[in-house]
């Protein structure tokens, strides 16, 4: 790992870790506490991002990284396909927590973000944009990169997957994430092109947050209005 990722990675570590700063600075700016990790979520990774794609500058201008990439067409089609291929995974692993080992359905993760994006709805961008930028740099370009490069595929996709989950303090559904990883992984291998699982892993946290907080509404409306027809009907016979 160049001195360069190592910088990297601990920008991500000091971002995650900034709240024990800036959390007191709202507290004396007199901001409401319930905005706190949306506010300060929202500047630190940010700040994060643009400090991390500052460091990324030589990479990208590296012609050497660019060999054996797919082209730009496949590469749409591999970032589509990419979609389901991560939705089927988090299913099959979701199937599998629930009749295996008995987990129930719902990530605590997931609910705590949602319900930060509720309270600040611009801490969306982080949800869907900035949060999966910064995760597949991290976790597929450095990580599990530099495993690649020690070990076989399967190996590094896994120790990187782990460490994936592991950072999303949802040890529960550590199946579910490590699956994502995985399959993020997959795609990062197959394509050659980190831009596949940045936009496979910006789909999902986009439909999520538009399900859970955009349309939670609506879409709890609908669910009630099919309950009251399904008992209207159920009572016709």
């Amino acid at each position: 790992m160049t001195k360069r990722y190592l910088w990297i990675v601990l920008t991500y570590i000091l971002m995650q870790l900034s709240g024990y700063v800036g959390y007191p600075i709202l507290n004396s700016l007199n901001v409401p506490r319930e905005h706190w990790a949306g506010l300060w979520g929202t500047i630190s990774f940010l700040v994060a991002l643009v400090i991390v794609l500052l460091l990324l500058i030589p990479d990208m201008k590296d012609p050497a990284l660019r060999g054996g990439r797919v082209s730009g067409a496949s590469a749409v089609g591999w970032a589509i396909g990419g979609i389901f291929l991560a939705y089927g995974a988090q299913i099959v692993a979701g199937i599998i927590e629930i009749n295996v080992f008995g987990i129930k359905q719902g990530s605590e993760n997931t609910e705590m973000l949602v319900k930060i994006a509720k309270a600040t709805p611009y801490f969306m961008i982080v949800t869907s944009i900035a949060g999966p930028i910064l995760e597949e740099i991290i976790f597929r370009k450095i990580i599990f990169g530099s495993l690649y490069r020690r070990f076989n595929f399967v190996i590094a996709a896994i120790i990187s997957s782990l460490i994936f989950a592991a950072v999303h303090f949802d040890f529960t559904h550590l199946l579910v994430y490590t699956a994502m990883g995985f399959v993020f992984a997959f795609l990062y291998v197959k394509t050659k092109r980190l831009l596949v699982p940045i936009v496979a892993h910006v789909s999902m946290n986009t439909l999520v947050m538009l399900v859970q907080v955009i349309f939670a509404d609506k879409i709890n409306d609908l669910q009630d209005k099919a309950e009251k027809m399904q008992m209207i009907i159920g009572g016709l016979f």
